[in-house]
């Protein structure tokens, strides 16, 4: 029995032994070779089995159980060089970064793609330049920081989706020029404020054809690509970000006349010369001491000559104004006027002070993502608090994302990504922003008004009064203040309305996309993407029931809801090769994409209360109606690529697309795009140690362009009330034989690297061919229909793009970057129909809109208008007209006649060069990056300073007087080119070419400071990392003339009667653990 127990015992420790010896015990550090400091959550994995660990909070690790026939550790860290050690009992491993490995795969039409095989034109913007910019509305990031991008918006109102996107010009006269923007693959035509910047991972535009032909129908516009975040292999990462801020008005004001005293004097200066010139120079010939009497006699009252206001006191006997033409010493700011028994003191506000205000930005935003090797999530809430900078407006936005993808078998993939977002706006009526005739937009009457009007009404202690429901009272110019009537923007008070009516809107928006991926046949893989996106709206506007315009109906409620939903689904089958050499891919698709928009509006008058905005609590019926558009495109799409020893690069793509914006007859169009690129730096021949990539690639497209409208192809009708019986009345003329405007696309450029990374880059030309423009033309009245639509028109974008990034200075502790883009091109039209050349101007056959010339040869946006030509010896305005002889001879001569001025082409709006630069240091935790916009060259029509500049009439009086006008012509200062300031000069502002103002701007666009606290700090806190930072978003504008803002449009149409501009300076923490 011992002898049975012994050999048992033995064969025990034998097995033992054989057990140990097939593994062993490996333990180790991995640190980043960026910092010295330790790695968490590295892979730590023994090569070719699943046996592994992740690195812990000091960056150790220890496997008990590595076989003893393995040889080889691979250790990996997302953003750091996956390195493959030889297997040691005790290692140190060291990470290096690994930018280029970041930067080499581009997100690209239905898929992704090596930078370097890449024969397209892209541009990308990444997380961490998008997180330091404060917006609801991410693509406004770009802005500056991309070649080839214009973006313009009219208004500063917050949440406002009025953003104008451009992509290397402009590419037609009538139908949309927008861009096709991409949400994580699938087109997105939600209001781009629901996506929270902080989910974005990177924004990639892509300009040419090579890069978004694809897309087909609706990519002749560029495309931007929104890729979100999700989550990584390793350890779960959970980030927190708060900021806090202040908003304010980031423009300035015009160098206006802003003192009474002084606008008093100007006044009567200008009635005093009409009064006391002659006849010939526009005056009555009185004299001297007749005009000064009967300058002060009429200045202040109701008539044709008077302001409606006197707002100073002086003593009995005595005028505002002296005989000098200056302010009596003895006037005091301020009077009192007893009115119907009431007293009333009238002194004026500065109604942009009284306006705009500071307010509050806040917004939180939790971040979760993590993911093993077969699956990852990522998940966020985000919520924005933003204030407006004028009352009653703001934005509140509450956001939710959830992404998740799983390996579920070595063949099928899976994945899903959804996001939920609520919001809630008030704002100032689209209508009204920006309207500068309209008595109900604060900002025109607040830039227009002269200084000396009063925005509320004091009782005669000052105290601004109250009515009996408790109302602040506003004056409304109507005469109830003092009896004094103001004639301008008069009988309205939009500083009331803005507080007593209401334009609110709140809403629901999801979007949740899904993909199953399978693989086959070793080299086969089919996609599956299927999405859905819809917007709800619910908006309501309620006029008030005590003062303004609608007071008499008792209050009115409107009430709208409107649905915009969109399907998309892709089925696409991806084959891939490699023969030695040779690398083939191969893509076929098919896209499906319908939109549909629902509108429903209602209203009544007669409320009961006007806190109850529905319509059930108001008696009066006044309007209904409602509509659908419905949108679909369908498309079948190939794309084949190939690349010899990733040196040579050849790819084409094929889309054949329908539209159900055209006839059945015409709805498919045939768009294609052939590119290559060749990696001249991995030639033979090649030997410059300081280039580390050197890549030509050119490429040649077409794309159609179907956002021209619904229904062109068909005739439309309004359907009308006759005598209590339904009528339809023709409207538009349909056009069966309308079709897409194409867009040909040529790109060539290089693209670089030099001095190990420290200079990248890429410089580009390309051409941008439109032809079969939609026009509109007019039909004579007796044919029934107003117009009818027709392809006729080509235009020419021809342009050079460049972008530089480079390290001047890099150490352990300190390095310093410098960035630069820069965009050139020019726009031509190029072919008009002769319908539509209706006018020759000098020497160009086209057509007049507004302010602007239509025609062959010149480029879009060519300002229409006579040439101003200075003054003459009376100081009237001189503008230049053509006189032909009967022998045609044609001499040029000036005239004071505006209506006998001879209209010129005045140049374009559109700029020679614009772009942005930058620069961003770091020092240890210390980082600092500041980022400008500009633009050189273009015009802009300064409207605003036209009308400061404009000498008071009958009809014209109680505007705003710009300080240019001080130096007026005058007997004593003939050389002014200003005419001279006299009331009823009719012609002294005329629209003309001295308002055409250079559009050039530099913006100082944002300012971020930061400092991220040591690891081995906030490590004993269990945090992995904290940043505080400081960030200043639309900080300066320099333009030619103070106040003007050429960034409004790229039209040349700009005015002060939009909601300015917001900066925002906001302190914040990020914290990751």
């Amino acid at each position: 029995m011992k002898r049975k127990l012994m050999l048992l015992m033995t064969c025990l420790m034998i097995g033992i032994g054989l057990v140990n010896a097939q593994v062993r015990k490996v333990t180790g550090t991995v640190t980043s070779a960026e910092d010295g400091l330790p790695v968490v959550g590295a892979s730590v994995l023994v090569k070719g089995t699943t046996v592994g660990t992740v690195t812990d909070i000091d960056g150790n690790f220890t496997i008990s159980n590595v076989p003893s026939s393995a040889g080889t550790l691979v250790v990996s860290f997302i953003g750091l060089q996956t390195q493959e050690l030889d297997i040691r009992p005790v290692m140190k491993v060291v990470l290096h970064a690994d930018d280029e490995m970041l930067d080499e795969v581009l997100v690209v039409a239905y898929g992704t793609a090596k930078k370097s095989a890449f024969t397209g034109s892209a541009s990308v913007m990444k997380a961490d330049e998008i997180g330091k910019i404060q917006t609801s509305n991410a693509v406004s990031a770009l802005t500056g920081k991309v070649s080839g991008v214009q973006i313009s918006s009219p208004t500063g109102q917050p949440g406002s989706d009025d953003l104008k996107i451009k992509i290397r010009g402009i590419s037609s006269i009538f139908a949309e020029n927008d861009p096709l923007i991409i949400l994580d693959g699938m087109p997105y035509d939600g209001d781009l404020n629901n996506i929270s910047t902080q989910d974005i991972e990177s924004m990639t535009v892509l300009k040419d054809a090579a890069s978004n032909a694809l897309y087909g129908a609706r990519g002749a516009n560029g495309v931007i690509m929104i890729t979100t975040k999700k989550g990584q292999a390793g350890t779960a990462q959970v980030t927190v970000d708060a900021k806090w801020g202040s908003n304010s008005r980031a423009t300035q004001d015009y160098n206006y006349i802003k003192d009474p005293a002084q606008y008093y004097e100007m006044y009567f200066g200008a009635l005093k010369n009409y009064f006391a010139n002659p006849t010939e120079m526009g005056g009555l010939g009185y004299s001297q001491a007749q005009a000064i009497q009967l300058a002060n006699q009429n200045m202040f009252g109701n008539g044709d000559y008077g302001l409606g206001y006197n707002v100073y006191t002086v003593p009995e006997g005595q005028y505002v104004i002296g005989a000098n033409g200056k302010l009596n010493p003895n006037a005091t700011l301020g009077r009192v006027v007893n009115y119907n028994g009431q007293s009333f003191l009238l002194r004026p506000d500065n109604w942009l002070d009284e306006i705009y205000k500071h307010s509050l930005r806040q917004e939180y935003n939790v971040g979760i993502s993590g993911g093993t090797d077969k699956s990852s999530f990522y998940a966020s809430v985000n919520y924005l608090s933003n204030d407006g900078i004028v009352d009653n407006s703001d934005y509140e936005r509450l956001t939710g994302r959830l992404r998740a993808e799983f390996q579920v078998k070595p063949w099928l993939r899976v994945g899903a990504n959804m996001a939920y977002t609520h919001f809630n706006a008030n704002s100032l009526s689209s209508d009204e922003d920006g309207n500068s005739a309209s008595s109900g937009n604060i900002f025109a009457i607040a830039t227009q008004v002269a200084p000396i009007y009063p925005m509320y009404m004091r009782d005669g202690n000052g105290n601004i009064m109250t009515d009996a429901n408790g109302i602040m009272r506003y004056d409304y110019g109507d005469g109830q203040n003092a009896g004094a009537i103001r004639p301008i923007l008069g009988n309205s008070n939009a500083a009331s309305d803005l507080l007593l009516n209401t334009y609110q809107r709140e809403g629901n928006a999801m979007s949740a996309n899904g993909f199953f991926e399978v693989r086959f046949l070793r080299d086969f893989k089919f996609t599956f993407n299927g999405g859905v996106n819809v917007d709800e709206t619910r908006q309501t506007i309620v006029t008030n029931p005590y003062y303004g315009q609608y007071a008499t109906e008792n209050g009115i409620s409107y009430k709208y809801h409107l649905r915009d939903m969109s399907y998309n689904h892709q089925q696409i089958l991806n084959w891939q090769r490699m023969f030695g050499h040779h690398n083939i891919a191969v893509m076929l698709g098919h896209e499906s994409y319908r939109h549909k928009y629902y509108y429903l509006m209602g209203s009544k008058s007669n409320m009961f209360d006007p806190t109850n905005s529905e319509l059930i609590g108001a008696v009066t019926d006044k309007s209904a109606t409602s509509y659908t558009t419905d949108y679909n495109t369908e498309g079948y799409f190939g794309r084949i690529q190939y690349d010899f020893n990733e040196k040579y690069f050849l790819s084409g793509s094929y889309r054949r697309d329908a539209s159900s914006r055209f006839h059945p007859d015409n709805r498919w169009g045939n768009f294609w795009s052939a590119g290559a690129a060749w990696m001249i730096s991995k030639e033979d021949f090649f030997h410059a140690d300081w280039v580390d990539m050197l890549k030509f690639k050119i490429s040649y497209g077409s794309q159609g362009n179907d956002n021209i409208g619904d229904y062109r192809y068909t005739n439309t009708y309004t359907i009308v009330n006759s005598s209590g019986y339904p009528a339809a009345v023709p409207e538009t003329y349909g056009n069966k034989d309308i079709t897409w405007e194409t867009n040909s696309n040529f790109n060539m450029g290089f693209d670089f690297e030099f001095f190990k990374g420290r200079l990248t880059g890429t410089a580009e030309f390309f051409m941008r061919k439109t032809t079969d423009m939609l026009f509109s033309f007019p039909l004579p009245p007796s044919f029934g229909y107003s117009s009818y639509y027709a392809n006729v028109g080509d235009m020419r974008n021809l342009g050079v793009e460049v972008e530089l990034n480079g390290t001047v200075i890099q150490t352990k502790d300190f390095q310093w970057d410098l960035n630069l883009n820069l965009t050139h091109y020019k726009n031509k039209v190029t072919s008009l129909p002769d319908e539509r050349k209706t006018m020759v101007v000098d020497g160009v056959g086209g057509f007049s809109s507004g302010n602007y010339m239509y025609g062959e040869g010149i480029p879009l946006y060519t300002f229409y208008m006579p040439k101003y030509a200075g003054v003459n010896e009376n100081g009237d305005a001189l503008y230049y007209q053509d006189v032909t002889a009967k022998d045609g001879t044609v001499t040029q001569t000036t005239t004071t006649k505006y209506s006998d001025a001879t209209m010129h082409l005045c140049g374009t709006a559109l700029p020679d060069v614009y772009g942005g630069f930058g620069t961003s240091l770091a020092y240890k935790g210390f980082d600092l990056s500041v980022a400008f916009s500009y633009q050189i060259g273009g015009q802009v029509y300064d409207g605003d300073y036209a009308n400061m500049m404009t000498s008071p009439t009958a009809n014209g009086r109680g505007s705003a007087f710009h300080a240019d006008l001080l130096d007026a012509w005058t007997p004593e200062n003939p050389s002014s080119t200003i005419p001279r300031f006299q009331y009823g000069d009719l012609y002294t502002a005329s629209t003309s070419d001295r308002f055409l103002t250079s559009a050039s701007y530099l913006s100082l666009q944002n300012i971020n400071f930061g400092y991220t606290l040591p690891k081995n700090l906030t490590r004993k806190a269990s945090i992995e990392k904290v940043r505080v930072y400081l960030s200043a978003d639309n900080v300066w504008l320099w333009s030619k003339r103070q106040g003007m803002d050429p960034r409004q449009s790229i039209s040349g149409e700009i005015t002060s009667s939009y909601y300015a501009p917001i900066r925002t300076i906001s302190g914040g923490i990020t914290l990751t653990f």
